[in-house]
Protein backbone atom coordinates (compact mmCIF):
# COMPACT_ATOMS: atom_id res chain seq x y z
CA UNK A 1 0.00 0.00 0.00
CA UNK A 2 1.23 3.73 -0.52
CA UNK A 3 1.51 5.47 2.44
CA UNK A 4 2.69 8.71 0.72
CA UNK A 5 2.72 10.56 -2.85
CA UNK A 6 4.70 13.46 -3.63
CA UNK A 7 4.54 15.99 -6.69
CA UNK A 8 6.82 19.28 -7.70
CA UNK A 9 6.39 21.28 -10.53
CA UNK A 10 3.85 19.66 -12.83
CA UNK A 11 0.52 21.92 -13.91
CA UNK A 12 -0.66 23.39 -10.81
CA UNK A 13 1.06 21.56 -8.56
CA UNK A 14 4.15 23.62 -7.22
CA UNK A 15 4.64 21.15 -4.31
CA UNK A 16 2.24 18.65 -2.85
CA UNK A 17 2.60 15.86 -0.51
CA UNK A 18 -0.16 13.56 0.49
CA UNK A 19 -0.88 11.18 3.29
CA UNK A 20 -2.29 7.91 2.00
CA UNK A 21 -4.79 5.18 3.52
CA UNK A 22 -6.55 2.28 2.37
CA UNK A 23 -9.89 4.42 0.87
CA UNK A 24 -8.55 7.53 -0.25
CA UNK A 25 -11.30 10.24 -1.81
CA UNK A 26 -10.12 13.72 -3.70
CA UNK A 27 -12.74 16.52 -3.71
CA UNK A 28 -12.40 19.79 -4.64
CA UNK A 29 -13.81 22.74 -6.58
CA UNK A 30 -13.56 22.39 -10.47
CA UNK A 31 -10.57 24.12 -11.39
CA UNK A 32 -8.60 23.19 -8.29
CA UNK A 33 -6.29 20.62 -9.68
CA UNK A 34 -7.97 17.37 -9.19
CA UNK A 35 -7.45 16.57 -12.49
CA UNK A 36 -3.99 16.99 -12.62
CA UNK A 37 -3.07 15.35 -9.60
CA UNK A 38 -4.73 12.32 -11.29
CA UNK A 39 -2.28 12.74 -14.30
CA UNK A 40 0.48 12.83 -11.99
CA UNK A 41 -0.24 9.48 -10.70
CA UNK A 42 -0.45 8.19 -14.22
CA UNK A 43 2.70 9.83 -15.60
CA UNK A 44 3.79 7.77 -12.24
CA UNK A 45 2.95 4.51 -13.66
CA UNK A 46 4.10 5.17 -16.78
CA UNK A 47 7.57 5.18 -16.05
CA UNK A 48 7.24 0.89 -15.12
CA UNK A 49 5.60 0.95 -18.92
CA UNK A 50 8.45 2.49 -20.60
CA UNK A 51 5.87 5.46 -21.54
CA UNK A 52 6.53 8.54 -19.33
CA UNK A 53 8.62 10.24 -21.97
CA UNK A 54 5.84 9.65 -24.69
CA UNK A 55 3.26 10.69 -22.43
CA UNK A 56 4.82 13.92 -21.03
CA UNK A 57 5.25 14.78 -25.35
CA UNK A 58 1.24 14.29 -25.71
CA UNK A 59 0.51 16.49 -23.42
CA UNK A 60 2.80 19.34 -25.14
CA UNK A 61 6.23 18.35 -24.10
CA UNK A 62 7.39 19.20 -20.51
CA UNK A 63 7.59 22.95 -20.66
CA UNK A 64 4.06 23.28 -21.63
CA UNK A 65 3.34 21.07 -17.97
CA UNK A 66 5.68 22.83 -15.95
CA UNK A 67 4.59 24.74 -13.24
CA UNK A 68 4.53 28.12 -14.51
CA UNK A 69 4.65 30.32 -11.40
CA UNK A 70 7.74 31.39 -10.03
CA UNK A 71 9.76 29.11 -8.07
CA UNK A 72 8.82 29.91 -4.28
CA UNK A 73 5.58 32.19 -3.10
CA UNK A 74 6.80 34.13 -0.21
CA UNK A 75 4.40 34.69 2.95
CA UNK A 76 4.50 38.96 1.15
CA UNK A 77 2.92 37.38 -2.45
CA UNK A 78 0.73 35.31 -0.38
CA UNK A 79 -0.76 38.01 2.10
CA UNK A 80 -0.83 40.56 -1.57
CA UNK A 81 1.99 42.68 0.38
CA UNK A 82 3.75 42.36 -2.49
CA UNK A 83 2.53 41.52 -6.49
CA UNK A 84 3.53 37.72 -7.77
CA UNK A 85 6.93 38.08 -9.40
CA UNK A 86 9.75 35.46 -10.64
CA UNK A 87 13.00 35.73 -10.40
CA UNK A 88 16.53 33.73 -11.18
CA UNK A 89 16.00 30.34 -10.80
CA UNK A 90 17.90 29.08 -7.70
CA UNK A 91 17.28 25.11 -8.84
CA UNK A 92 17.82 23.31 -11.77
CA UNK A 93 14.19 23.17 -13.43
CA UNK A 94 12.62 19.26 -12.75
CA UNK A 95 9.69 17.85 -13.17
CA UNK A 96 9.21 15.56 -9.86
CA UNK A 97 7.31 12.50 -8.97
CA UNK A 98 7.46 10.00 -6.27
CA UNK A 99 5.71 7.83 -3.81
CA UNK A 100 6.37 5.99 -0.71
CA UNK A 101 5.40 2.42 0.15
CA UNK A 102 5.01 0.00 3.07
CA UNK A 103 8.54 -1.34 1.54
CA UNK A 104 9.94 0.94 -0.36
CA UNK A 105 10.20 4.20 -1.90
CA UNK A 106 10.84 5.90 -5.32
CA UNK A 107 11.46 8.97 -6.97
CA UNK A 108 11.74 10.00 -10.74
CA UNK A 109 13.04 13.68 -11.60
CA UNK A 110 12.53 14.99 -15.41
CA UNK A 111 14.40 17.77 -16.93
CA UNK A 112 14.63 19.59 -20.27
CA UNK A 113 17.92 17.98 -22.23
CA UNK A 114 20.94 19.86 -23.20
CA UNK A 115 20.95 21.68 -26.63
CA UNK A 116 21.73 19.22 -29.12
CA UNK A 117 21.87 19.10 -32.79
CA UNK A 118 18.89 15.71 -32.57
CA UNK A 119 15.61 15.89 -33.84
CA UNK A 120 14.38 14.97 -30.75
CA UNK A 121 15.57 17.69 -28.97
CA UNK A 122 12.36 18.79 -27.02
CA UNK A 123 11.83 15.11 -25.41
CA UNK A 124 12.49 15.65 -21.89
CA UNK A 125 15.54 13.31 -19.92
CA UNK A 126 15.35 11.64 -17.09
CA UNK A 127 17.66 13.42 -14.67
CA UNK A 128 17.16 11.18 -11.69
CA UNK A 129 16.03 8.04 -10.17
CA UNK A 130 16.20 6.47 -6.35
CA UNK A 131 14.42 3.35 -4.90
CA UNK A 132 14.84 3.69 -1.19
CA UNK A 133 13.82 1.38 2.01
CA UNK A 134 11.30 2.85 4.47
CA UNK A 135 8.63 5.75 4.81
CA UNK A 136 10.82 8.13 3.36
CA UNK A 137 14.27 8.92 1.70
CA UNK A 138 16.76 9.51 3.50
CA UNK A 139 20.68 8.85 2.01
CA UNK A 140 21.46 5.68 4.32
CA UNK A 141 18.04 4.26 3.05
CA UNK A 142 18.76 4.51 -0.37
CA UNK A 143 19.21 1.05 -2.56
CA UNK A 144 19.03 2.02 -6.29
CA UNK A 145 20.32 4.94 -7.50
CA UNK A 146 20.37 6.62 -11.39
CA UNK A 147 22.07 9.46 -11.59
CA UNK A 148 22.12 10.92 -15.60
CA UNK A 149 23.40 7.94 -17.79
CA UNK A 150 24.80 5.61 -14.35
CA UNK A 151 22.98 3.31 -12.07
CA UNK A 152 24.29 2.00 -8.89
CA UNK A 153 22.95 -0.03 -6.54
CA UNK A 154 24.15 -0.68 -2.86
CA UNK A 155 26.20 -3.61 -2.08
CA UNK A 156 26.91 -4.35 1.75
CA UNK A 157 28.87 -0.71 2.29
CA UNK A 158 29.69 0.09 -0.94
CA UNK A 159 27.97 0.62 -4.38
CA UNK A 160 28.24 -1.82 -7.36
CA UNK A 161 27.71 0.13 -10.85
CA UNK A 162 24.97 -1.44 -13.17
CA UNK A 163 25.17 0.45 -16.18
CA UNK A 164 26.97 3.76 -16.95
CA UNK A 165 25.21 4.14 -20.95
CA UNK A 166 21.15 4.58 -19.58
CA UNK A 167 19.46 6.31 -22.35
CA UNK A 168 18.18 9.47 -21.04
CA UNK A 169 14.29 8.60 -22.51
CA UNK A 170 14.60 5.11 -20.93
CA UNK A 171 13.15 4.89 -16.85
CA UNK A 172 15.67 2.11 -15.38
CA UNK A 173 12.78 -0.18 -14.85
CA UNK A 174 13.02 -0.52 -18.84
CA UNK A 175 17.03 -1.66 -17.59
CA UNK A 176 15.41 -4.52 -14.98
CA UNK A 177 16.67 -7.17 -17.11
CA UNK A 178 20.38 -5.76 -16.55
CA UNK A 179 20.05 -5.01 -13.18
CA UNK A 180 19.83 -8.83 -11.26
CA UNK A 181 21.94 -7.46 -8.49
CA UNK A 182 18.47 -4.78 -8.09
CA UNK A 183 16.28 -7.34 -7.12
CA UNK A 184 14.26 -4.15 -5.61
CA UNK A 185 14.23 -2.41 -9.03
CA UNK A 186 12.01 -5.71 -10.89
CA UNK A 187 9.73 -5.93 -7.78
CA UNK A 188 9.24 -2.08 -7.78
CA UNK A 189 8.31 -2.03 -11.52
CA UNK A 190 5.93 -5.07 -11.31
CA UNK A 191 3.96 -3.59 -8.21
CA UNK A 192 3.36 -0.19 -10.22
CA UNK A 193 2.70 -1.95 -13.06
CA UNK A 194 -0.13 -4.13 -11.56
CA UNK A 195 -2.02 -0.61 -10.95
CA UNK A 196 -5.30 -0.45 -12.43
CA UNK A 197 -7.25 2.55 -13.97
CA UNK A 198 -10.64 3.21 -14.68
CA UNK A 199 -11.53 6.56 -16.60
CA UNK A 200 -12.33 5.08 -20.08
CA UNK A 201 -15.19 2.98 -19.45
CA UNK A 202 -16.89 3.15 -22.31
CA UNK A 203 -21.07 2.93 -22.49
CA UNK A 204 -21.83 4.95 -25.56
CA UNK A 205 -24.00 3.28 -28.21
CA UNK A 206 -21.35 1.53 -29.50
CA UNK A 207 -19.84 -0.04 -26.56
CA UNK A 208 -18.07 -3.12 -27.17
CA UNK A 209 -19.37 -3.94 -23.60
CA UNK A 210 -22.88 -3.75 -25.63
CA UNK A 211 -22.06 -6.41 -27.92
CA UNK A 212 -21.63 -10.51 -27.55
CA UNK A 213 -17.76 -10.75 -27.19
CA UNK A 214 -15.63 -13.88 -26.77
CA UNK A 215 -15.68 -15.34 -23.49
CA UNK A 216 -12.60 -16.47 -21.81
CA UNK A 217 -11.80 -16.32 -18.24
CA UNK A 218 -10.94 -12.94 -16.96
CA UNK A 219 -10.18 -12.22 -14.30
CA UNK A 220 -9.35 -8.28 -14.92
CA UNK A 221 -11.56 -6.41 -16.50
CA UNK A 222 -10.36 -4.17 -19.65
CA UNK A 223 -10.15 -0.42 -18.74
CA UNK A 224 -12.72 0.00 -21.33
CA UNK A 225 -14.76 -2.81 -19.93
CA UNK A 226 -15.20 -4.97 -23.46
CA UNK A 227 -14.86 -7.75 -21.86
CA UNK A 228 -17.82 -6.90 -19.33
CA UNK A 229 -19.88 -10.33 -19.61
CA UNK A 230 -16.59 -12.54 -19.05
CA UNK A 231 -15.49 -10.51 -16.45
CA UNK A 232 -19.32 -10.62 -14.31
CA UNK A 233 -19.14 -14.88 -15.30
CA UNK A 234 -15.47 -14.93 -13.92
CA UNK A 235 -16.36 -12.97 -10.81
CA UNK A 236 -19.25 -15.64 -10.39
CA UNK A 237 -17.45 -18.97 -11.04
CA UNK A 238 -13.53 -17.95 -9.14
CA UNK A 239 -14.66 -15.14 -7.27
CA UNK A 240 -17.21 -13.62 -4.98
CA UNK A 241 -20.27 -14.20 -6.49
CA UNK A 242 -22.45 -13.19 -3.88
CA UNK A 243 -21.26 -10.52 -3.57
CA UNK A 244 -21.61 -10.16 -6.86
CA UNK A 245 -25.38 -10.51 -6.20
CA UNK A 246 -25.44 -8.30 -3.53
CA UNK A 247 -24.00 -5.54 -5.44
CA UNK A 248 -27.28 -6.24 -8.36
CA UNK A 249 -29.60 -6.35 -5.70
CA UNK A 250 -28.66 -2.94 -4.00
CA UNK A 251 -28.29 -0.66 -6.52
CA UNK A 252 -31.57 -2.76 -8.58
CA UNK A 253 -33.88 -4.11 -6.17
CA UNK A 254 -35.74 -7.44 -7.29
CA UNK A 255 -33.22 -7.42 -10.31
CA UNK A 256 -30.95 -10.42 -11.51
CA UNK A 257 -27.70 -10.63 -13.59
CA UNK A 258 -27.29 -13.54 -16.22
CA UNK A 259 -24.31 -14.06 -18.56
CA UNK A 260 -25.77 -16.04 -21.17
CA UNK A 261 -23.60 -18.37 -23.85
CA UNK A 262 -24.22 -17.34 -27.82
CA UNK A 263 -22.63 -19.13 -30.49
CA UNK A 264 -19.15 -19.32 -31.73
CA UNK A 265 -18.09 -19.22 -27.82
CA UNK A 266 -19.44 -15.43 -27.49
CA UNK A 267 -21.24 -14.26 -24.16
CA UNK A 268 -23.96 -12.03 -24.12
CA UNK A 269 -25.03 -9.95 -20.95
CA UNK A 270 -29.27 -10.67 -19.62
CA UNK A 271 -30.57 -8.38 -17.30
CA UNK A 272 -33.75 -9.40 -15.35
CA UNK A 273 -35.87 -6.60 -13.93
CA UNK A 274 -38.39 -6.99 -11.59
CA UNK A 275 -42.18 -6.61 -13.57
CA UNK A 276 -40.29 -7.11 -17.33
CA UNK A 277 -41.45 -10.02 -18.80
CA UNK A 278 -38.22 -10.85 -20.57
CA UNK A 279 -34.55 -9.91 -19.77
CA UNK A 280 -33.08 -6.53 -21.14
CA UNK A 281 -29.69 -7.31 -23.16
CA UNK A 282 -26.89 -4.90 -23.03
CA UNK A 283 -27.64 -3.05 -26.10
CA UNK A 284 -30.75 -2.06 -24.31
CA UNK A 285 -29.50 -0.46 -21.06
CA UNK A 286 -29.10 3.11 -20.12
CA UNK A 287 -25.59 4.54 -19.77
CA UNK A 288 -26.33 4.28 -15.76
CA UNK A 289 -27.07 0.94 -15.92
CA UNK A 290 -24.50 -0.33 -17.74
CA UNK A 291 -21.54 2.01 -16.08
CA UNK A 292 -22.94 0.96 -12.84
CA UNK A 293 -22.42 -3.21 -13.85
CA UNK A 294 -18.87 -2.26 -15.68
CA UNK A 295 -17.81 -0.79 -12.38
CA UNK A 296 -19.53 -4.15 -10.52
CA UNK A 297 -16.67 -5.84 -12.89
CA UNK A 298 -13.61 -3.55 -11.86
CA UNK A 299 -14.15 -3.51 -8.17
CA UNK A 300 -14.95 -7.39 -7.40
CA UNK A 301 -12.25 -8.54 -9.36
CA UNK A 302 -10.78 -11.94 -8.01
CA UNK A 303 -7.27 -11.32 -8.89
CA UNK A 304 -7.36 -7.53 -6.34
CA UNK A 305 -4.48 -5.28 -7.37
CA UNK A 306 -2.41 -3.07 -5.24
CA UNK A 307 -3.81 0.26 -6.52
CA UNK A 308 -7.00 0.92 -7.91
CA UNK A 309 -7.94 4.48 -9.64
CA UNK A 310 -11.56 5.23 -10.21
CA UNK A 311 -11.91 8.94 -11.81
CA UNK A 312 -14.86 10.41 -11.55
CA UNK A 313 -17.01 6.87 -11.42
CA UNK A 314 -20.23 8.78 -10.94
CA UNK A 315 -20.32 9.64 -14.48
CA UNK A 316 -23.79 9.01 -16.02
CA UNK A 317 -25.11 6.82 -12.76
CA UNK A 318 -28.17 8.47 -10.88
CA UNK A 319 -27.41 9.62 -7.89
CA UNK A 320 -29.91 7.05 -5.93
CA UNK A 321 -27.05 4.50 -7.22
CA UNK A 322 -24.22 6.87 -5.58
CA UNK A 323 -24.84 5.49 -2.24
CA UNK A 324 -24.71 1.70 -3.62
CA UNK A 325 -21.36 2.63 -5.68
CA UNK A 326 -19.98 3.97 -2.54
CA UNK A 327 -21.38 0.59 -0.73
CA UNK A 328 -19.01 -1.39 -3.40
CA UNK A 329 -16.31 0.93 -3.02
CA UNK A 330 -15.73 0.57 0.08
CA UNK A 331 -15.86 -3.37 0.06
CA UNK A 332 -13.58 -3.39 -2.57
CA UNK A 333 -11.01 -1.15 0.15
CA UNK A 334 -10.67 -4.58 2.54
CA UNK A 335 -8.77 -6.19 -0.67
CA UNK A 336 -6.96 -3.22 -2.45
CA UNK A 337 -5.81 0.36 -2.22
CA UNK A 338 -8.63 2.44 -4.16
CA UNK A 339 -8.41 5.98 -4.72
CA UNK A 340 -11.69 8.07 -5.91
CA UNK A 341 -11.46 11.37 -7.59
CA UNK A 342 -15.30 12.83 -7.93
CA UNK A 343 -17.13 15.82 -7.63
CA UNK A 344 -20.33 13.79 -7.04
CA UNK A 345 -21.58 15.47 -3.03
CA UNK A 346 -23.92 12.08 -2.39
CA UNK A 347 -20.91 9.69 -3.70
CA UNK A 348 -18.84 11.66 -1.30
CA UNK A 349 -21.01 11.74 1.64
CA UNK A 350 -21.29 8.02 1.22
CA UNK A 351 -17.56 7.10 1.40
CA UNK A 352 -16.92 9.63 4.11
CA UNK A 353 -18.64 7.56 6.03
CA UNK A 354 -16.06 4.62 5.46
CA UNK A 355 -13.95 4.40 8.31
CA UNK A 356 -10.76 4.38 6.61
CA UNK A 357 -11.70 7.01 4.34
CA UNK A 358 -8.91 9.32 3.62
CA UNK A 359 -10.61 12.49 2.00
CA UNK A 360 -8.55 14.99 0.42
CA UNK A 361 -10.23 18.25 -0.30
CA UNK A 362 -8.24 20.86 -2.66
CA UNK A 363 -8.22 23.80 -3.58
CA UNK A 364 -6.49 26.48 -5.71
CA UNK A 365 -4.12 29.44 -4.06
CA UNK A 366 -2.08 31.98 -6.47
CA UNK A 367 -2.35 29.27 -9.25
CA UNK A 368 -1.22 26.37 -7.45
CA UNK A 369 -3.03 23.29 -5.62
CA UNK A 370 -3.16 22.71 -1.97
CA UNK A 371 -5.08 20.72 0.44
CA UNK A 372 -7.59 22.06 2.53
CA UNK A 373 -6.53 22.20 6.08
CA UNK A 374 -3.27 21.13 5.26
CA UNK A 375 0.10 23.06 7.15
CA UNK A 376 3.58 22.39 6.85
CA UNK A 377 3.17 20.38 9.69
CA UNK A 378 0.40 18.08 8.39
CA UNK A 379 2.92 16.87 5.73
CA UNK A 380 3.90 13.45 5.77
CA UNK A 381 8.13 13.68 5.98
CA UNK A 382 9.03 13.52 2.66
CA UNK A 383 12.90 14.78 1.11
CA UNK A 384 13.53 14.41 -2.78
CA UNK A 385 16.44 12.16 -3.55
CA UNK A 386 19.02 13.79 -5.44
Amino acid sequence: MLTTLAVANYRSINNLVLPLTRLNLITGANGSGKSNLYRALRLLAETAQGGVVNALAREGGLDSTFWAGPEKISRRMHSGEVAIEGGPRRKAKRLRLGFAGEDFGYAIALGLPEPSLSAFALDPQIKHEAIWAGPFYRPASLLVERDGPMVRAREGRTWEVLGQHTPSFDSMFDQVGNLQSAPEAFQLRETIRGWRFYDHLRTDAEAPARQPQLGTRTPVLHHDGRDLAAALQTIREIGDGQALERAISDAFPGARLRVAPQGSGRFALEFHQQGLLRPLAASELSDGTLRYLLLVAALLTPRPPSLMVLNEPETSLHPDLLPALARLIGGAARHTQVWVVSHASRLIAALEQHPECNAIVLEKALGQTAVVGQGMLDQPAWHWPG
